[in-house]
């Protein structure tokens, strides 16, 4: 299930990833940062599965998934050390190998365009600029605020353009678990 390197390798990821409850229990564990009981960790699960609050789970429906996690799912994770698994005290978490995962979730570590941020600074300052005129602050009472507001304007379509031209000519990616192995 390993490389020789000790690292997973991409069948036993894709293993591990198949099962719903083994997803559940790595988003649970990611989410919580800390150990958590089994018991916790299966009411969760049981409450999604079943779309109800976990207050409102039957013993039934917690049990199905208790089981499940007990017998097959958390000894299979603990075998491929993405988890620890305590069977005396209950408990599970994360080990540093879980984060091995990750690279088989994204398709590349290329930073993209930060257009929330872009879009945030653009907002900052063309509030700054329309407060600046209407406050008659130096330097903006020379200019009429129809020509301020004209220029936000087309700063804020350069930037739809500028960000539509950018998703159209992004370059097709092939998935990282088919460009990290390929011959």
């Amino acid at each position: 299930m390993r490389s020789e390197t000790g690292s997973l390798t991409p069948d036993s990821v894709f293993e591990l990833l198949s099962n719903h409850r083994r997803r559940m229990v790595l988003y649970y564990l990611r989410r919580s940062g800390e150990s958590i009981g089994i018991q916790q960790l299966a009411a969760r699960i049981a409450s999604v599965e079943n779309d109800v609050p976990v207050d409102e789970l039957t013993s039934q429906q917690r049990k199905r998934v208790y089981v499940s996690l007990y017998q097959t799912h958390l000894p299979k994770m603990a075998e491929m050390d993405t988890i620890e698994y305590d069977k005396e005290s209950g408990t599970v978490r994360l080990t540093e190998r879980a984060d091995d995962i990750d690279a088989y979730l994204t398709t590349s570590d290329r930073q993209t365009y930060p257009w929330r941020f872009h879009y945030l600074l653009l907002a900052i300052a063309a509030t700054t600029v329309l407060i600046s005129s209407a406050l008659n602050v130096p330097v903006f009472d020379v200019v009429p605020t129809s020509v301020l507001v004209a220029c936000v304007l087309v700063a804020v379509a350069g930037s739809v353009v500028g960000q539509y031209w950018q998703i159209q000519n992004r370059e097709e990616e092939i998935p990282i678990e088919l460009t990290q192995y390929e011959r």
